[in-house]
């Protein structure tokens, strides 16, 4: 099966508008490295660390646009709306059962970090006990939140569809799993800012939020990665600066996105003209997702 990687052109067909919808996916996990690249075991711990976050962030988008769904009155907007809440719903459930099938089988306990991304989620994102008009810019701002780590996520599925993550010995069924997941979040990018924009988050709302969600999804991210790390027996436990250094080797030679690109994205989205369509191309996420493995196993 060709698998669409950086050195492949992207496709140069537009789709045109597609109408959003979960896909069923089926994957064996039996016997998945921990490193799943076999060469590269802190970015296969940091791309892995997202297992930890995305079930429970993925079902507060769910609960959120659920709450917000009664006071749409765009059908075609609506429509985007249950089309997303369909694709993470699966997502949340695929990403978990990678972590009892995947890291708790190699010696992983992942539950004391899921109950703390559990607390995140639930309480301090989730809805809040008011009423009237506090309610409803409780949910903006949940829904302008969500809109900022979307962008964030379009741009990682961008970037997992182009790299080349076969050159460091990764295992196909993993590159598959965050390649179908990024296909999906490059398919469905303009949602979450189209939902924003239409409850009344604006530009200023909008980029106060960024230069908050930016450094506290980095960060997430990295003590995930630490936790991991520490209890990987294979490998020495190291302390944050060291760490630091071997993910950013791991940036430099191709095994996770630079920081360059990751602080260009970030800033793309001060300009008041941003919009969500210039990350990433849909005909490329259409046409990895009419090729992905898991989804073919289920079609067959």
């Amino acid at each position: 099966m060709k698998i669409l990687r950086k050195a492949d052109p992207r496709p140069d067909v537009d789709p045109g508008e597609v109408a959003l919808h979960a896909r069923n996916v089926q994957f064996d996990w039996a016997d998945t490295p921990l490193h799943w690249m076999a060469d590269e075991p802190i970015a296969s711990h940091l791309i892995n660390s997202l297992n930890l976050l995305l079930p429970e962030g993925e079902r507060m988008f769910c609960a959120a646009y659920a709450e917000a769904l009664p006071y749409v009155k765009d059908e075609k907007l609506r429509e985007a709306m249950l089309g997303f809440i369909g694709q993470e719903s699966m997502h949340a459930e695929t990403h978990d059962k990678v972590l009892h099938e995947v890291l708790a089988a190699n010696g992983i306990d992942p539950m004391p970090y899921v109950r703390q991304a559990e607390y995140l989620f639930r309480k301090t994102l989730g809805p809040k006990s008011v009423e009237g008009r506090a309610q409803r810019q409780v949910m903006v701002e949940r829904l302008a939140f969500i809109a900022c780590l979307e962008h964030f996520f379009a741009f990682l599925g961008d970037w997992v569809l182009n790299a080349e993550l076969e050159k460091f010995g990764a295992d196909p069924r993993v590159a598959d799993l965050f390649r179908w997941h990024g296909a999906e979040e490059v398919e469905h990018r303009h949602v979450a800012h189209d939902v924003a924009v239409y409850f009344g988050a604006g530009f200023v709302r909008r980029s106060a939020l960024m230069t908050i969600v930016f450094p506290i999804f980095l960060a997430l991210v990295f003590r995930g990665t630490k936790y991991m790390v520490h209890q990987d027996p294979s490998l020495p436990d190291l302390g944050y600066p060291r760490l630091l250094k071997r993910v950013l080797g791991s940036m430099w030679r191709g095994a996770l996105p630079g920081v360059p690109s990751l602080l260009w994205s970030a800033v793309s989205t001060f300009n008041p003209r941003y919009t969500p369509e210039s990350v990433g191309s849909t005909a490329q996420a259409v046409a990895y997702l009419a090729a992905s493995p898991a989804a073919r196993a289920v079609a067959s």
